[in-house]
């Protein structure tokens, strides 16, 4: 049975079908382990070839894909994240491209010291093993998560949501026609035959064979793999994403920038889901900000000060500050000063992407310094929050938690360490 097929089968054979895959996946692992980086390029610059030469066929697949998600009635954000365009192949064949440009982070020496002993310590990067990716509607992450984990010599299950199956498939075709054609194990790279959820609690218990697991996706998603999961998981909790305006703004730097945070992409995990101000300045620069949104298609939502500025702003309930839209909608709240929006966003975010527009440089290191979150940004758009933007070529994911990796989590962060030891003889007294 190959990864291109789909059977159905019930939750027995699903979880025989992922001990399966799971055997394979390690073998695989121990395998390109020890590829040297010449090879994994080469799988990388196969997997983009193949991509390419597969656009009929991933763009009818996902043809397929969406035309199902619309007759399920799901809206048009989701419809956003699930779409595919010739675009948005080539970027996924680029990314991969970009991924094989890189430094090749597998050997590469953190440290090294010798004690007076005589034994020489180094410490080596080395790959995590086999890392288990669990996401929703995007197929893209199936380029995106398969070129990371091969570059960091790391074998990957990608269970992409039912949703986007057909078109996962397709891409996952193109990836280990790459490896095949390196010479590496295809099953370096695998998914699940079945789309049936089934497969997701199994790849949860699989300790022996998955090392990390990578959620990508919704609320719900995170909660379940965090509850589950019996395997070390790298948290990617919603992206409850802040811009804040600060009266020492350029007026229309922050006009810009809170429009592009807001609209360019509203589905995406960077895209701002609030806004705040300060009180000294929302007089005059709210409204053009509300007109920017509102003649963009956004519905704005705000605090009494906010309503009583403009009156096209709806009133916010307690639950909007902590709302992950992923859609045309913002909250907006009028704030004393910096002290106050940074408690707000301390006690409102998610810990994944918060800005602050301001020409005051201490007032914007005070924001950088003050916000826990993985990324912080000054006088730019929060939707550079991805792997891509970074120099990362692409990323598995933006990591909310503090454990091991935190930020876009590229080839790099799918690594860890061991130490190396060299002595000529010593023994402990």
């Amino acid at each position: 049975m190959t990864a291109a097929q789909d059977v159905s089968v019930d939750e027995a054979d699903i979880r025989a079908m992922m001990r399966g895959i799971g055997v394979a996946a390690k073998v695989a692992a121990y395998k390109l382990a020890g590829a040297t980086a010449e090879s994994k390029n080469a799988a990388l610059h196969g997997a983009a070839a193949a991509i390419r030469a597969r656009k009929d066929e991933i763009l009818a697949a996902n043809a397929d894909d969406v035309n199902q998600a619309e007759a399920k009635g799901v809206k048009g954000s989701f419809l956003d994240r699930l779409t595919l365009d010739d675009d948005r192949v080539e970027m996924m064949a680029h990314g991969l491209e970009e991924v094989a440009s890189l430094a090749d982070p597998v050997g590469t020496v953190l440290a090294e010291w010798e004690r007076p002993n005589g034994l020489k310590i180094t410490r080596v990067r080395v790959p995590l093993g086999v890392i288990g990716v669990i996401y929703e509607s995007r197929p893209n992450v199936t380029a995106d998560a398969g070129g990371l984990c091969l570059k960091a010599g790391n074998a990957a299950i990608l269970r992409g949501g039912s949703e986007s199956f057909q078109s996962s498939r397709a891409i996952l075709s193109g990836l280990r026609d790459g490896l095949r054609t390196a010479g590496l194990p295809e099953d370096a790279i695998q998914a699940p035959f079945s789309a049936d959820r089934a497969a997701v609690g199994a790849m949860l218990t699989m300790v022996d064979s998955i090392d990390v697991i990578v959620p990508r996706g919704g609320k719900s998603l995170i909660e379940r793999v965090q509850t589950e999961s019996r395997i070390p998981v790298f948290a990617h909790l919603e992206g409850l994403c802040h811009t804040y305006v600060h009266c020492a703004a350029d007026t229309q730097m922050a006009r810009d920038i809170v429009l592009n945070s807001k609209m360019r992409r509203t589905g995406i995990c960077g895209a701002t889901e609030t806004v705040l101000i300060d009180r000294s300045i929302a007089p005059e620069l709210l409204s053009p900000i509300v007109d920017d949104l509102v003649g963009a298609g956004c519905e704005v939502r705000g605090d009494a000060s906010a309503r009583d500025i403009d009156g096209r702003i709806v009133p916010a309930n307690d639950d909007d500050w902590d709302t992950e839209y992923l859609d045309a909608i913002v909250s907006v709240r009028v704030v004393d000063d910096i002290d106050d929006a940074i408690t707000h966003v301390n006690n409102h975010g998610s810990n994944h992407t918060d800005a602050i527009v301001t020409a005051d440089t201490a007032a914007a290191e005070r924001f950088l310094a003050n916000i826990d979150s993985g990324i912080v940004l000054h006088n730019a758009s929060t939707q550079f929050a991805d792997g891509g933007e970074f120099g990362m070529g692409a990323e598995i994911g933006i990591s909310t938690g503090k454990m091991h990796a935190r930020g876009p989590v590229g080839a790099e962060q799918l690594t860890s360490y061991k130490y190396v030891v060299r002595g000529a003889g010593q023994i402990r007294p």
